[in-house]
């Protein structure tokens, strides 16, 4: 069994359902799956994914996981307490597998928002464990050091910092908790949290989470109008957690939009931005410059880069901005999974909201994800995006 406990999951999808219990418990909501890497056929591994799913669909949270979540400030005791009646259903779950495959989720919001990340870290270690059976680990290791060593050398104790974001990706969970062990063993100064609860928990880390992309998509159904769908979704937030976990996603409908909507109001609202695609310079540097207009000091806020980082890219984005504002980042992939095999590239994005279709419309065009080409092409006109991308 794959995933064992239902805290083996980043935090962000916990900080949202609270959100969903508290004003949006009616949402229906549909997600699809997508493999980015090309020439990957995983309808081999379908009946396999389908009984790793059955078995997560079995598991409830346990007392001292419940009594975890409780020790967190942004989580309020309603939500602890529908959490002890949680379960997953696998009735809102269908994994495909005749012509392509697919794995579609559709159903209560409130209780499909936690498929999304064992699912995909399910997929990936069934593909592993089956096209891998012998893994060659001391690469693994290898490659792990060499990236540490690397840190070490090239900055002071404790200034470069970062959190572990690997989870939906890994190869293997195994795997992972052998990452966050050596990383916390090896330069605890640096590492300033992991996304996972459940590892977060068991080595006595930060979990580090706000939003997602999903949260601000289904705002396109749930707000007044699509043109403030997105100020609809910050101020959402804001009232949800008081001040707590404010960091904002910049890129659903691009950066133009984005600062476009994040007024001074927002600004001084949230702690800061999160980036996830697009030139992660390009975005710093009018991040800043946004601020100043605004007349917001950079350096009293916080920019999170988590667009499939490396460590050498993660350090020039930190020499470039580290004395303009605070950067902060958030490394998967290169991390998790990386022993020497090509990376599998999923996602599980969410593609309607109480019937209607949503889309996250990237800065970089090969995220953009919508199922309805009309639909896209009048977000696109309403928040003045290139009808290109």
């Amino acid at each position: 069994m794959i995933i064992q406990s239902l805290l083996d999951t980043d935090l962000y999808k916990f900080t949202m359902m609270q959100v969903v219990l508290h004003r949006f418990p009616g949402a229906i909501v549909e997600y699809r799956f997508k493999c980015r890497t090309e020439g990957i056929d995983l309808r081999p591994f379908a009946e396999e994914i389908r009984d790793e799913i059955r078995q997560l669909c079995q598991l409830r949270f346990k007392k001292d996981e419940l009594d975890y979540l409780r020790k967190f400030s942004f989580f309020k005791s309603d939500f602890v307490d529908f959490l002890k009646i949680f379960q997953l259903n696998d009735e809102f779950i269908e994994v495909v597998a005749d012509d392509h495959f697919d794995i579609i989720i559709k159903g209560p919001w409130l209780h499909t928002i936690m498929f999304e990340v064992p699912v995909l870290a399910i997929v990936s270690e069934v593909y592993y464990r089956n096209t891998q059976p012998r893994p060659n680990k001391d690469e693994g290791i290898r490659r792990l050091d060499e990236k540490i060593q690397f840190i070490l050398e090239h900055t002071k104790p404790g200034a470069f910092k970062f959190s572990e974001f690997g989870t939906r990706r890994r190869f293997a969970k195994s795997w992972h908790e052998n990452v966050v062990k050596t990383l916390k063993s090896r330069f605890p100064q640096n590492l300033a949290g992991t996304s996972n609860v459940m590892f977060a928990k068991q080595y006595d880390l930060s979990p580090i989470g706000t939003m997602a992309h999903e949260y601000i998509q289904a705002c396109q159904s749930l707000g007044p109008r699509l043109v403030y769908s997105q100020k609809f979704a910050f101020e959402n937030w804001a009232q949800e957690y008081r001040g707590e976990l404010g960091i904002a996603l910049s890129d659903v409908y691009g950066i133009d939009a984005f600062l476009n909507d994040f007024d001074l109001y927002f600004c001084k609202l949230f702690d800061g931005a999160r980036h996830d695609s697009g030139d992660p310079f390009i975005w710093g540097d009018r991040m800043i410059e946004h601020y100043q207009k605004n007349r917001v000091d950079p350096k009293t806020k916080t920019l999170v880069f988590t667009d499939a980082l490396d460590f050498e890219t993660a350090l020039k984005i930190f020499n470039r901005f580290k004395d303009r504002t605070n950067p902060a980042f958030g490394i998967g992939t290169y991390l998790t999974n990386d022993l020497g095999y090509v990376a599998l590239q999923n996602v599980i994005k969410m593609v309607s909201c109480n019937d209607q279709p949503v889309a996250k419309v990237s800065d970089a065009p090969d995220k953009t994800i919508c199922l309805d080409e009309s639909y896209l092409a009048y977000l696109k006109q309403v928040f003045h995006l290139d009808q290109n991308n």
